[in-house]
């Protein structure tokens, strides 16, 4: 079985071609006469021109195409072999399906760049990629991105289709971590949305919206224009900071272009890390202090008292935006160490909290390793999810508990002691370690 993907630039919802009608193949109609089959949206059918007499399965709900696709190739399969069975020579070769070509043709008809969180992915899943032939037009992304006269290799590109609050969060936190995001959706209130989380912060948008229609539109504005308007779907927003700035690598889940970077392992050994004498946070902690940050892409991390860095390449190595305060010039220097032998970008700020708090951007999550009080109540003041503190004594046990109550967040914390197995002579014992308090505050 072949299935030929083909895509198609902007038609309108009754299927009239629209400015540019689409971008094909040269064999299009060759490709439609000889199908077996044909799949797409209605108005990519329409605007196509598919022969009546080929049958025809609209590309809404996704399994039931691909079944219509299943059912094919079975009968494919049953018809070659029973093919096999019929005398034939080299000069009479039996012919298994009406198109003479021996193998079932299925043809789908998808919307622009259809390698690009598109119906490709899906395809060579189910059907594997040697049975696939794929013909690629102009994104509506890549439009948008001309249209600009921006590159886009080093935006991050978030596909929030869906426009759940979990989409809405993740494309907003990605808009706040990153100076230049790309959000897909078919939401005409997710541009708002994002205008409205973004108010505060130094951002453009261009919105595209009622994409892949004649009646497409791009408007540039301010995020508090945006939020202040409903836009006709499906919808593309470009948010850049328009203060030229170094990017950061994309790195995490499949709602980011790129290929997912998760971690299989995390709470690395400490001679995972360069450090001094007994400063790398150690990795029992790391395991119960990622547990309740939650890294991931879109996040905003801060580390402060960061040590050698160790939290925060960790928190990096999920994907999130990470900045570590530290105090000691030279442990800023490991840190930035650290970071590259982890494959991870940290932003280090060499100063004391909560001085030097003011200038960064609210943090989804913190982990405080080091500053007393005062640093826990000005990281829980602006936190948007949870705050993490390890102490070494219960007297800071009470007053971070305290402090982080006081911000409205919810408390809870455990004693943390672990004794690790070292050699004895011909046999083991165990190594007890300085016991650690970790509280964590989070916000409902």
């Amino acid at each position: 079985m072949i299935v030929s993907v083909v895509g198609m630039a902007g038609t309108s919802a009754n299927g009239s071609r629209a400015e540019e009608s689409f971008s094909s193949p040269a064999e299009l109609k060759s490709l439609l006469e000889d199908a077996d089959l044909v799949v797409g949206a209605l108005r990519h059918i329409a605007a196509a021109d598919v022969p009546r007499d080929v049958p025809v399965v609209e590309l809404g709900p996704l399994e039931s195409a691909m079944a219509a696709i299943d059912r094919l190739r079975a009968d494919e399969m049953a018809m070659v072999a029973a093919a096999e069975k019929l005398p034939h020579t080299e000069f009479e070769p039996t012919q298994v399906f009406s198109t003479g070509k021996g193998q079932a043709q299925v043809v789908v008809l998808a919307g622009g760049d259809p390698t690009f969180f598109g119906i490709v992915r899906v395809l060579a899943d189910r059907f594997g990629r040697s049975a696939l032939k794929v013909w690629p037009t102009i994104s509506s992304l890549s439009q948008l991105f001309g249209k600009l006269g921006m590159s886009w290799d080093d935006a991050v590109v978030i596909n929030a289709n869906g426009s759940g609050e979990e989409e809405t969060r993740r494309a907003l936190n990605a808009c706040l971590a990153f100076p230049k995001v790309a959000v897909i959706s078919t939401d005409g209130e997710l541009p708002g949305k994002l205008g409205r989380g973004l108010r505060h912060r130094d951002r453009m948008l261009a919105v595209a919206s009622a994409t892949g229609t004649a009646q497409e539109q791009v408007t540039e504005l301010t995020p508090t224009a945006a939020s202040a308007q409903w836009f006709t779907p499906s919808t593309v927003t470009v948010v850049w900071r328009p203060v030229g700035v170094a990017v950061a690598k994309a790195r995490g889940v499949h709602v980011c272009a790129g290929a997912p970077r998760v971690p299989y392992r995390w709470a690395l050994a400490d001679a995972a890390f360069a450090h001094q004498d007994a400063a790398v946070t150690s990795a029992e902690v790391r395991a119960i202090a990622l547990s309740r940050l939650g890294p991931g892409p879109g996040d905003l991390v801060w580390d402060i008292g960061s040590g050698e860095g160790s939290v925060a390449v960790e928190c990096g190595r999920f994907g999130a935006a990470v900045v570590a305060v530290e105090a000691d010039r030279g442990a800023c220097v490991r840190i930035a160490t650290n970071a590259r032998a982890h494959g991870v970008e940290v932003d280090v700020v060499s100063g004391r909290a909560p001085e030097v708090l003011a200038d960064l951007a609210d943090p989804d999550a913190v982990y405080v390793g080091g500053g007393g009080a005062a640093v826990v109540a000005a990281c829980a003041a602006r936190v948007r999810r949870c705050v993490v503190v390890a102490v070494s004594s219960v007297d800071e046990v009470t007053a971070c508990r305290s402090a982080m109550t006081s911000a409205g967040l919810a408390v809870d914390g455990v004693l943390q002691q672990a004794s690790g197995l070292t050699g004895l002579g011909s046999g083991d014992r165990l190594a007890t370690a300085r016991p650690t308090f970790l509280l964590w505050g989070e916000r409902s």
